[in-house]
């Protein structure tokens, strides 16, 4: 079989895995009332930017696979998307692993100082920072000149004067049928600026090797997880404390539990992601070395792993929570075609 359709193949059957799994997370919480907790809605948030990952990010990875010739901008859409997911799960994981920390060190004010109003915010100011870090190419930080100079055969001579930013001095393309308005000296026919825009479109002839190692990789994945693996350090340490003092109670200790399931999250992100950074760096710092694309595409399928591997995490290690999510399952998805009474007399899942 050839490795190109194994890869769409296996990245479709992915992404079909990933929304299922994902909605499955979403409606389990919604359904079961006693699941509402704080750590919940945070997973549930994760679950929603996985859901993105199926449902937007693997179908983009498919269609730069394919290397059209697209608009310089479309393709710079195409590839930004996926960073913005991948930089909201960096974040949630940072966010949950502090709200662990905090519930296991201040057990007696953790709820003065942890409620779901400010959870809300933290999150939504995430969601700003991840479209701001993910989209930050869309400003100006890109490939543009690197991205026409290596597709010569359909574009045509750059015009010397130029912004390359497109919320600063334009309007990036919506679709294929949508036009981008430049200021420059001269003037140009419209040929003339969709010629000069058309590019065979890969996700490293968007982004700059420097661009993709020192501030993706080292500073906005690598940063985050190092401050997480230093909480959960603490966090197990101020455990083994407790635990030498006087056994822990049993609700402790399932947090404790908890824990555990929470860094075996950050354990899979970093097995799942770090590979591909791996690949980015050495094709900055080693510009000569070969990479096959077999190998690429690997890396790009073991990253979209990491979006399934969440819910699967959450089923197999949280009882109550595993319980609930194959109750649902049963009940909601597969009784719902068979016999359409199932669900009315179902009377497990209130509602708030």
């Amino acid at each position: 079989m050839d490795t190109y359709f194994a890869f769409i193949l296996l990245e479709c059957m992915l992404a079909a895995g990933i929304i299922g799994m994902n909605l499955l997370v979403c409606a389990t919480v919604y359904l079961h009332k006693e699941l509402r907790s704080i750590t919940n809605y945070l997973i549930v948030c994760l679950a929603v930017a996985d859901f993105g990952v199926g449902a937007l990010a693997i179908p983009f990875s498919i269609v730069l696979s394919m290397e059209y010739t697209l608009c310089f901008y479309v393709c710079l859409f195409l590839t930004c998307f996926p960073l913005v997911t991948t930089q909201f799960s960096i974040l949630l994981l940072l966010v949950i692993a502090i709200n662990a920390h905090l519930k296991i060190r201040l057990p007696n004010s953790y709820a003065i100082y942890v409620n779901k109003r400010r959870i809300t915010f933290i999150v939504a100011f995430c969601w700003l920072l991840s479209c701001l870090i993910g989209f930050s190419p869309m400003m100006g930080w890109n490939g543009f000149q690197q991205y026409v100079d290596s597709n010569r055969s359909v574009a045509i001579s750059i015009p010397s004067e130029r912004s390359v930013s497109v919320l600063g001095h334009g309007l990036p393309y919506a679709g294929f049928l949508s036009k981008v308005y430049f200021s420059i000296k001269g003037s140009f026919n419209n040929s003339d600026i969709h010629g000069t825009h058309l590019g065979r479109c890969t996700f490293t002839s968007i982004f700059t090797p420097e661009y993709l190692v020192y501030f993706i990789f080292f500073t906005c994945t690598l940063l985050p997880l190092g401050i997480m693996l230093s909480i959960y350090i603490d966090l197990f340490r101020i455990v083994r404390g407790h635990f030498m003092a006087h056994p822990l109670r049993v609700t402790k200790w399932g947090e404790v539990q908890l824990a555990h399931t929470l860094l075996l999250l950050v354990g899979i992100f970093c097995v799942c992601w770090i590979p591909i950074n791996v690949i980015n760096s050495l094709g900055l710092l080693c510009p000569g070395c070969t990479i096959y694309k077999s190998l690429i595409r690997l890396t790009v399928l073991l990253s979209h792993v990491n979006s399934l591997a969440n819910p699967l995490v959450y089923a197999l290690r949280k009882k109550d929570f595993g319980l609930a999510l194959r109750s649902v399952f049963f009940r909601y998805v597969l009784c719902w075609p068979i016999l359409k009474s199932c669900r009315r007399k179902s009377k497990v899942y209130p509602k708030a």
